[in-house]
């Protein structure tokens, strides 16, 4: 990763407009940005859509307009109200668009809700198991080898999640930034759900905290990388919201402070580039 330090890179995490909350970068926005950055691809994700089609249609401009690079861009679903919750038939319709991974229920999870002292939100584990519709939407996941995120839930139900997920043949799960306080995995418990499931865990940029405040997570982030090995980390911003800087400079910031803290070039590499593009199917 000499010169340029993020070429090459894959974001699996960045939200981007058009959305419902406004946010620093549209999708081509983001596209010229990583283009010029020599980044190798992004996810686009939404709280509340389906992101693969506007996905497909910035790759058509992209190939137009740089016909020399090889950047893309790709999108998924995030299972919330919006979109009917854990539902099967919209899970297969953004699979068939060429979604590329799958949120479990994120700020309209139970979870979620329960944390913020609100009733309700998507329930997936019912009477001590995963629900129907569920076990569906992992078989969905495995016939297209997409990417199974664990959103907004609790450690407790990414343990049992994830091991129906396995049973069911999902190959590629990820835990969505376990480190967020919504989630808020212990860092003994991740040791755990990757030497148990063989999981990948995303680790952030920041995370909010409360009154329009984000704490930065880069710290922590170093913290994991070295208790549980680069092997079983994704490197990812969650970037977009304004408060937080513009993902073309979350992303070099994460890189450089990584270098800074001694994370070798070959780690940063793991975490940045083969891990994701082994989850996107994009291995070089």
């Amino acid at each position: 990763m000499s010169g340029n330090i993020v070429s090459g890179i894959i974001d699996m995490h960045i939200h981007s407009a058009p959305d419902v909350r406004k946010r620093r970068l549209d999708d081509l926005e983001l596209m010229e940005a990583a283009v010029k950055l020599g980044a190798r691809a992004v996810v686009i994700k939404s709280h509340m859509v389906c992101t693969a089609d506007r996905a497909a249609l910035v790759n058509k401009i992209r190939e137009e307009k740089y016909p020399e690079s090889d950047f893309q861009m790709f999108g998924g679903i995030a299972l919330n109200r919006p979109v009917g919750g854990i539902n099967p038939w919209a899970v297969d319709a953004a699979l068939k668009l060429g979604a590329k991974v799958v949120w479990l229920p994120t700020n309209t999870a139970a979870n979620h809700f329960r944390k913020e002292n609100k009733e309700g939100g998507v329930e997936i584990i019912k009477d001590g198991q995963v629900t129907e519709e569920l076990r569906s939407v992992f078989e969905r996941i495995k016939e297209h080898d997409a990417v199974l995120a664990t959103g907004h839930i609790s450690p407790e139900e990414c343990f049992r999640v994830t091991e129906a997920a396995r049973d069911a043949g999902v190959k590629k799960i990820v835990i969505t930034h376990p480190e967020f306080h919504i989630v808020g995995m212990s860092l003994e418990d991740q040791i755990r759900i990757v030497k148990d499931y063989d999981v990948m865990l995303e680790r952030v940029y920041a995370q909010p905290i409360g009154g329009g405040v984000y704490k930065n997570n880069l710290p922590d982030n170093v913290e994991a990388i070295r208790a549980v090995g680069c092997d079983h980390i994704i490197v990812s911003t969650d970037s977009g919201q304004m408060q937080n800087p513009p993902w073309y400079e979350s992303i070099v910031e994460y890189v450089e402070y990584l270098r800074n803290a001694g994370i070798t070039e070959a780690e940063i590499e793991k975490m940045t580039q083969i891990n994701p593009g082994r989850m996107l199917g994009i291995e070089k």
